[in-house]
């Protein structure tokens, strides 16, 4: 497996469409990872975690980081309605 494929699959862009050149993926890839740092930025600010923390998460592990923030924010609410 080669870089391609990795960053491919780590950005989720392998699955929406496979066969992107590497400097459109590579430049897709930094877009989408300061999109998602900045979005990891207000859901943390919004839910009360730690700002710095989840935005350095979002720059750097993406939409998994993303998820993983709602997916908290989820499981919060629900422990809080029961």
């Amino acid at each position: 497996m080669d870089l391609y494929t990795i960053l491919g699959y780590f950005t989720a862009l392998q699955f929406i469409r496979p066969n992107l050149e590497p400097s459109i993926l590579f430049s897709t890839a930094i877009l989408i990872h300061v999109t998602d740092a900045l979005l990891c930025l207000a859901v943390a600010a919004h839910s009360g975690r730690r700002r710095g923390v989840w935005t350095l998460a979002g720059l750097f592990l993406g939409l998994w980081a993303l998820a993983t923030l709602f997916l908290l924010n989820d499981i919060e609410k629900r422990r809080k309605v029961v």
